[in-house]
């Protein structure tokens, strides 16, 4: 099957949109309607099969891990049935295409508000075809796992630079946000 990779970032139509609800609801991937219409604009990349009919879908919205305490893109792709495990004919590609996408949107930015692609690795098969702690395949580093125990990867852009830290949300019980010393490293100090 032939597959062709659509950019939709920032220029997701009301059909897209529509498409995109059916598509995720349809297949069960986002069953809530208003959750699916959220989704619908963070669409980067929409995956096409030679038919014209919509197999695949990666999404992007920034966030900021407490452990890296940097802006990167949580990354989603989800593909119909029909495309799955075809990892160098539609994963892959994807990935490579949406990272290109938002690359380049960041380039544009004053500030860019993203250092690359956050994968949270849900599929337990991707987890096992790509074992290594760095996969140059997709040019993804292993930074360990997510609090629901899936691997979390990031891929950097090329030319991203570190920015300050970013603040995160007070612990609970601390009264103090993470990046604020603990009272033993300001006597230290």
């Amino acid at each position: 099957m032939k597959t062709r990779i659509d950019n939709v970032w920032k220029q997701v139509t009301p059909e897209l949109a529509e498409e995109l609800v059916a598509f995720w609801t349809d297949n069960k991937a986002i069953e809530d309607e208003a959750k699916a219409r959220n989704r619908t604009q963070q669409a980067v990349c929409t995956l096409r099969d030679d038919g014209g009919a919509l197999v695949g879908v990666a999404t992007a919205m920034v966030k900021v891990l407490p452990r890296l305490r940097q802006p990167t893109y949580y990354f989603r792709i989800f593909l119909a049935p029909s495309v799955r495990g075809r990892g160098r004919e539609a994963f892959l590609p994807m990935v490579q295409q949406s990272k290109r996408t938002l690359h380049e949107y960041n380039k544009g930015l004053k500030q860019p508000e993203s250092l690359g692609l956050l994968f949270e690795l849900e599929n337990g098969k991707l987890g096992k075809a790509y074992p290594h702690a760095y996969e140059p395949i997709f040019e993804a580093t292993f930074i360990g796992y997510s609090p629901r125990g899936m691997q979390l990867r990031v891929s950097y852009f090329s030319d991203a630079m570190l920015q300050a830290p970013a603040r995160i949300a007070a612990r609970r019980g601390t009264g103090r946000t993470v990046n604020q010393p603990t009272p033993a490293q300001q006597q230290s100090g």
